[in-house]
């Protein structure tokens, strides 16, 4: 069993880490069974939110204006989080996000991982649900959903749970492997800003159609600026 290491929890402007970004960060650090730091900050993500996410976060446009881009946050995460494991609720999620992140600034984030979903979808397969909220639910967990420090909390008191119901349940031979970091394994390529050519054509289809946009050109990657050029030539023309 693992006694030290961070758990991590993001919310987001979608679920596809390839095109969405982190919008909040939550991290609650464990040593030796004991929490011995929280962190938590929003991220301003170079886009308005859609109504959906506002409704399910609570988290606001004008709450994200001022906040530190991914830039200004990815040093202070990455310290914290040290060498330590990772713990998460389908903690590939919150991995694959940072890791891109990560990779697109030139930085490192190989880590190992466990996953208290897979663990409750092993041993809890009879509930009609292995979300974080209905396991915090019936476990009688404080937990605030769909906020990246009380999703944080919530996850590492629902791995201590789990741990005490169904460690002793594992396999000798799988050297209780569902409870123990595992490699985790998301491959990315850097992705390059935006080309001048690209703004160029960008700001003139803009101009053009008197189009207001709810994104920050200055911030796109070069695929970014692709999508959204083509979805304005396939709207409005050239």
């Amino acid at each position: 069993m693992t006694d030290s290491y961070v758990c991590i929890d993001l919310e987001t402007t979608g679920l596809d880490a390839k095109t969405e970004k982190i919008i909040e960060i939550g991290i609650v650090k464990v040593k030796n069974n004991i929490v011995v730091d929280e962190w938590e900050t929003l991220v301003n993500p170079g886009r308005k939110l859609e109504e959906r996410i506002i409704e399910l976060t609570g988290i606001k446009d004008e709450q994200l204006t001022p906040a530190p881009v991914i830039e200004e946050v990815l040093p202070v995460l990455l310290e914290k989080v040290g060498d330590d494991p990772l713990l998460g609720h389908g903690v590939m999620f919150d991995y694959s996000f940072i890791k891109r992140a990560a990779v697109n600034r030139r930085m490192s984030f190989e880590k190992n991982g466990i996953d208290t979903l897979k663990i409750a979808r092993k041993y809890l397969p009879e509930l009609e649900s292995r979300s974080l909220g209905y396991l915090c639910e019936y476990y009688g967990i404080r937990h605030n959903a769909h906020r990246a420090l009380d999703d944080a909390r919530g996850t590492v008191e629902l791995y201590r749970k789990l741990t005490e119901l169904f460690y002793d349940k594992e396999e000798p031979e799988g050297a209780k492997s569902l409870f123990n970091p595992k490699k985790l394994c998301y491959h990315v390529k850097r992705e390059t800003p935006i080309t001048i050519p690209q703004k160029e054509q960008l700001y003139k289809l803009i101009d053009k159609h008197k189009l207001i946009v709810d994104y920050d050109i200055e911030k796109l990657t070069r695929s970014e600026a692709s999508r959204r050029i083509d979805r304005l030539l396939a709207e409005y023309g050239r």
